[in-house]
């Protein structure tokens, strides 16, 4: 079991940046890839980034590359999202996940989910 608690959301300008964090319980977070999701409303929960268990990959959706960053700390059992250069378009709540299977870009491959972190972005 796993269990996601997001963080650091909130409302920022257009251009500015934000540092989500996403804390995890449990013993397999460690080697477990971890997602972040987005969904804004009346629209479906779409892809952002992902990172392998280790670190040492990383996705992102084409939407958020080169603005954004995925990482992890393992000792920490937390997953980041740093966004920078933020646009009215990032407005949404962010979901950071758990996966179990391929593809990371599919919330299909996630077992795991947090309750979400709101990110605003005015413009």
């Amino acid at each position: 079991q796993v269990q996601l608690v997001e963080s650091g959301g909130g409302l920022v300008q257009a251009g500015g940046s934000l540092r989500l964090s996403c804390a995890a319980s449990g013993r397999t977070f460690s080697s477990a890839d971890v997602g972040w999701f987005r969904q804004a409303p009346v629209k479906e929960r779409e892809f952002v980034a992902a990172i392998n268990w280790s670190g040492g990959s990383t996705y992102y959706a084409d939407s958020v590359k080169g603005r954004f960053t995925i990482s992890r700390d393992n000792a920490k059992n937390t997953v980041y999202l740093q966004m920078n250069s933020l646009k009215p378009e990032d407005t949404a709540v962010y979901y950071c996940a758990a996966a179990s299977r391929a593809p990371l870009y599919s919330a299909y491959a996630y077992d795991y989910w947090g309750q979400g972190t709101q990110v605003t972005v005015s413009s």
